[in-house]
């Protein structure tokens, strides 16, 4: 059986970042360690910062603290009124230290940060220090002052995160097979939310400690953490909501109106198609809760459905069940435009929102190969492709073949 081989851009990056982190630890060792204390305050406040991270999938920036922290430090000229010497290969090898102390605890719960995250780190905090680090030791910068210097500082780090946006999204592209695009988008989007917030941070962080010291640094740092600790608030309230609509969308089950998981199936399906067919976050969000509790509405059927399986049904019978679906869904309080998704799965695809139209189509193919026995997968996919003129979507049914193919791709690959 073939052995798995990551895609070549993932291994590309991560060589990039293994040699960049071995030569800087090299290079440090070598010469030694210059500003100790400087060195000394902003390792431990990388390592808070990743001590204090987030963990998720949906979680772009883990360690908000700890990404600001690397980025003042190489973005570092002065320290109190007094020129720092420090070069690029230090600060690399210093936040590698940091973040790697830091990620301790959270490797030992089986919940450490992702190869990608450390490869991004590096290379970025690595990009920002060759930029400003070697042409402010040279004196090229001392002619800037007062907000020129400032705003010299925010243009670098916003390149810096542009470039790691791109880099994100290149290496979920080449991991996933996601289209580069959307997924670049959901990246800007997230550079403008607590990314902003990083780059201003960092920014305020090396002015501030160039004027007074390393004392400014927990200063500073109040600000920040308070935002995180208020974005993990806003993750768990999302967390909960969903795990309220998961318990809704399992009535149906508990009842016994369809199998066990079908739901979780069809949700898990209808987001890795509405990847593939680049829907932005929001949308996914609403998708997934659609797919759900696309099913609810058999809750108020007399006579349950065989199986649970509404696709043989006459389209007639489809829309009343998808009508009374979205109507428990707004009596529920979920998302208006959950419920708009739900009592429109049934409709011509021509007229459904593309939700909708995914839904369709994925709880199709879900019935249709339990139904099918061993060869059940393949047949439901050609029963859908010999659909497509009338039922189901074209553009969705060849998402559903391609992301299908994707993950048999990956099953025999990695065994």
């Amino acid at each position: 059986m073939s052995a798995y081989r990551p895609p070549p851009l993932f291994t590309l990056v991560h060589a990039c970042a293994a040699l960049l982190a071995a030569g800087s630890l090299a290079v440090t060792l070598h010469h030694g360690l210059e500003e100790r204390r400087g060195a000394l305050a902003f390792g431990v406040l990388v390592t808070v910062g990743e001590l204090a991270r987030r963990n998720g999938a949906q979680v772009r920036e883990p360690a908000p603290l700890g990404a600001a922290a690397a980025l003042s430090y190489a973005l570092l000229g002065e320290a109190g009124g007094r020129a720092t010497h420090h070069g690029p290969a230090q600060v690399v090898a210093v936040v590698l230290a940091a973040s790697l102390l830091g990620s301790v605890p959270h490797v030992a719960r089986g919940q450490g940060p992702t190869l990608d995250h450390l490869a991004r780190r590096v290379l970025t905090v690595g990009f920002v220090a060759v930029c400003f680090q070697p042409p402010y030791n040279r004196g090229m910068f001392d002619d800037w002052g007062g907000p020129a210097y400032a705003l010299l500082l925010l243009a670098l780090l916003s390149l810096t995160a542009l470039c790691d946006a791109v880099l994100a999204a290149a290496l979920a592209h080449s991991r996933t097979g996601w289209p580069f695009g959307p997924v670049l988008r959901d990246e800007l989007r997230a550079v403008c939310g607590i990314g902003a917030a990083v780059i201003a941070t960092g920014a305020v962080m090396a002015l501030a400690v160039a004027v007074v010291g390393l004392w400014a640094l927990p200063v500073f740092s109040v600000p920040l953490l308070l935002a995180q600790m208020s974005f993990r608030r806003y993750a768990a309230v999302r967390a909960t909501y969903r795990q309220t609509i998961a318990s809704l969308a399992r009535a149906t089950e508990v009842a016994g109106y369809t199998p066990a998981g079908h739901a979780r199936r069809v949700a898990a399906l209808s987001l890795a198609v509405g990847r593939d067919l680049g829907l932005t976050e929001p949308e996914l969000a609403v998708l997934e809760y659609a797919a759900l509790m696309h099913d609810i509405g058999q809750l108020s059927l007399v006579d349950p459905v065989p199986s649970g399986a509404t696709a043989g049904l006459p389209a007639a019978e489809q829309r009343r069940i998808a009508l009374l679906g979205g109507a428990v869904v707004r009596q529920t309080g979920v998302d208006e435009a959950v419920a708009v998704v739900v009592e429109r799965q049934a409709d011509p695809f021509a007229e459904q929102p593309l939700a909708a139209r995914i839904v369709r189509a994925v709880n199709a193919y879900e019935e249709k190969s339990r139904e099918g026995g061993p060869g059940g997968p393949l047949t439901a996919l050609e029963e859908l492709r010999l659909a497509t003129a009338g039922e189901y979507a074209p553009e969705v049914v060849e998402s559903l073949a391609r992301v299908l193919a994707r993950s048999s791709l990956t099953m025999r690959l990695t065994g």
